[in-house]
């Protein structure tokens, strides 16, 4: 278990169960140090989703078993959040409130209590109360219509841009920025965390650009997003994927350079001639493997790298060598991050079993009671 290790040791959150960004939020508090205790409705009617034992978002986690449906096992979880730094929730806004656990409750119990609640939609708004998924948050916000190439549909990034990248994360540094304020001045308060909200916020730069002039609303036309020939991705011989993004004149100078030598290509910013040099780079790389192309990149300043799978990810020499995955119990998973030279986080810890930890979790937050 995490919590005797890293920046945020000492620091006691309490997560309540839930699916994708809130979990990965309390992972990363974990992850950090922080002493995570998910409270998890186990028992007869309350199927699991997937075996536990594998469910990554809940390493270094520890678990109780309580039904928020019962008075003393929602005097339980109360007790808890006296006790506690922070509380997590990712229900649709209200239910909380209706299970007796909501920020009004809670801060009640601990005025100085961290309130973080994780949603799609937000607490507030016309869409707050509907259901929803990363693929819906993003298409309102714009980013969605984004990412993809010029003439094709957008294309979905998993669910990493808009779960974890503007939920999760933007979870995350609310609440270390309102455990700030509580350090401050004693008060608490709710972090309302909305993946619309921070997929919105991670287009920044795209506004910007726009407003310049310099990005057109539309996809596969842009610098950044398959537009430019120098920023794409393309394959090699035996079907493999390079990564190019050679952005800068030296880099791409060296990419040229390397990619071939002598021959007279047109210069990286004519625009008119773009669609001849990206047939001319992809009939480059067509005539190597992508092995082979890696190598002669490797070390140089070109900004090119093989596109890697997950499995092929854990085995490059950078990766290995930095230890930026681990393998506990034979489990390949990313290690913590990120890094921290006076308090490094130790070795990521084991998925939480739902329950297996309610005595010891009373016990050492010097709870009476609430075990059945």
């Amino acid at each position: 278990m995490s919590g005797d290790q890293g920046p945020l040791r000492g620091l006691k959150v309490i997560e309540l169960a839930g699916i994708g960004p809130a979990p990965f939020a309390g992972m990363l508090l974990a992850d950090l140090g922080a002493d995570v205790v998910r409270v998890d409705r186990v028992g007869p009617g309350s199927p699991l989703s997937g075996d536990p034992r594998y469910d990554l978002l809940n390493r270094g986690k520890r678990s109780i078993a309580a039904d928020l449906k019962r008075d003393d096992d929602r005097e339980l979880v109360l007790s808890l959040a006296e006790r506690a730094d922070v509380l997590i929730e990712g229900y649709r806004p209200g239910v909380a409130e209706r299970l007796g656990v909501g920020p009004e409750a809670a801060l009640a119990r601990n005025p100085a209590l961290v309130y973080a609640r994780m949603t799609g939609w937000g607490q507030d708004g016309p869409l707050a109360s509907s259901a929803g998924h990363d693929i819906t948050y993003l298409a309102i916000t714009g980013a969605l219509h984004a990412i993809g190439r010029a003439g094709g549909p957008p294309q979905v990034p998993a669910n990493l841009l808009g779960d974890f990248g503007g939920g999760s994360l933007y979870l995350v540094v609310g609440v270390l920025a309102a455990l700030r304020e509580a350090e401050r001045t004693g008060r608490g308060q709710v972090v309302d965390a909305a993946i619309t909200d921070g997929a919105a916020h991670l287009t920044t730069l795209l506004y910007g650009l726009s407003a310049e002039g310099r990005w057109r609303d539309e996809r596969g036309v842009n610098i950044l997003d398959t537009g430019a020939p120098f920023y794409d991705v393309y394959p090699a011989a035996d079907g493999g994927y390079l990564a190019v993004g050679a952005l800068e004149p030296q880099f791409y100078a060296e990419f040229i350079r390397l990619l071939a030598p002598g021959d007279d290509l047109p210069a990286q910013y004519d625009l008119a001639r773009w669609p001849e040099l990206r047939a001319r780079i992809a009939a480059a790389f067509e005539t190597r493997t992508q092995q082979e192309w890696a190598a002669v990149f490797e070390g140089t300043e070109a900004c090119v790298a093989p596109v890697l799978s997950l499995s092929e990810a854990a085995r490059h020499p950078h990766l290995e060598q930095r230890g930026t995955f681990e393998s506990p119990g034979g489990v390949r998973q990313p290690a913590a991050a990120p890094r921290f030279s006076l308090t490094p986080p130790g070795p990521v810890g084991r998925p939480a079993l739902p329950g297996e930890h309610t005595r010891e979790v009373l016990a050492d937050w010097k709870v009476t009671g609430g075990v059945r």
